[in-house]
């Protein structure tokens, strides 16, 4: 590494640094899930064979985005990007039309600029964000797909963790006004369900290690990293062989999109797919033992719309 490349680095390692700085003191300020309001629904289920339609009515029913997203706002939208080797119909990876429709629902509410991103399992990010179908899809409904920058995760403190106090955490999701948690409900061999929990493994260095003690480790950065919205994509579901899959065996079409403010009580519902309650999974468990949502889903709102 020649004189330049050094300083250029340790000009970037700095700012990423003092940008983790001010993330960390105010995380805790930041615009909080949006609670529903009088009679608003707490959490919405739509079906139909329309992706793109069944996820404008789940928002609708919640109050619309305009309860999420303000004009100006800086938007994040976090899908699960697998891999690069299986494209959607595989359910490893988040459906485009969902992905999409939520950046055009953003933008048509004024986001000044909405970001879709994600640290894939396997492949480089730009074959995932391809091979996918999400890359194409974003871009043609005016979003950015974003590379995640390694000098961006940088160690956060978790004040209300149990089994982590700190974490490298990718900041700009930390700074985002919202953001937006879109995974794609399928099994998982050591998680049992990877739901919305278990996406925010994507914005977390060495994610991996998250492993040993997952259910609580999942719930500790989610009390960290919470979505103003949780989109549950389960138009496909996989149903063995999770995370990454292979085989259309494995693939059930339930056509349905989850939406809430609260992702403990859409990943609760969306377990019902797969015969499952969210006490089942025990990163939803322990997010609901920590007061970071619901699982009792008889005690609140829910709406559901069939196309």
């Amino acid at each position: 590494m020649n004189r330049r490349q050094f300083l250029k680095s340790f000009v970037l390692t700095f700012a990423a640094v003092a940008s983790g700085c001010a993330a960390t003191e105010t995380v805790q300020e930041r615009r909080k899930p949006a609670e529903p309001s009088g009679d608003q629904t707490y959490l919405a289920v739509a079906r139909g064979e329309d992706a793109a339609e069944i996820t404008r009515r789940a928002v609708a029913a919640l109050g619309g985005i305009e309860r999420f997203v303000r004009s100006g706002d800086q938007v994040i939208i976090k899908p699960n990007i697998c891999v690069n080797y299986h494209s959607y119909e595989y359910a490893a990876t988040t459906n485009p039309t969902v992905v999409a429709t939520l950046v055009e629902l953003c933008l048509g509410a004024g986001a000044k600029r909405v970001r879709v991103m994600d640290t894939p399992f396997g492949g480089t990010p730009e074959s995932a964000y391809a091979v996918s179908g999400i890359g194409p899809a974003v871009q043609a409904a005016g979003g950015e797909m974003e590379v995640m920058s390694s000098v961006k995760f940088v160690k956060t403190a978790i004040p209300q963790g149990r089994a982590i106090a700190e974490w490298e955490v990718y900041q700009d999701i930390l700074n985002a006004d919202v953001l937006i948690n879109v995974p794609i409900a399928k099994h998982h061999s050591l998680a049992r369900l990877s739901l919305g929990g278990k996406n925010l493994l994507g914005v977390v260095n060495k994610p991996n290690q998250f492993h040993r003690n997952l259910g609580q480790r999942v719930a500790d950065l989610y009390s960290l990293v919470r979505p103003a919205l949780t989109v549950v994509d389960a138009v496909r579901i996989m149903i063995a062989h999770g995370p990454t899959g292979g085989s259309l065996n494995d693939v059930k079409l339930t056509n349905t999109v989850i939406a809430s403010h609260d992702g403990v009580a859409a990943d609760a519902w969306a377990a019902t797919l797969f015969g499952l309650s969210g006490a089942d999974v025990a990163y939803v468990k322990a997010a609901a033992e920590m007061g970071l949502g619901t699982l009792d889903l008889d005690h609140v709102k829910v709406q559901e719309v069939n196309l």
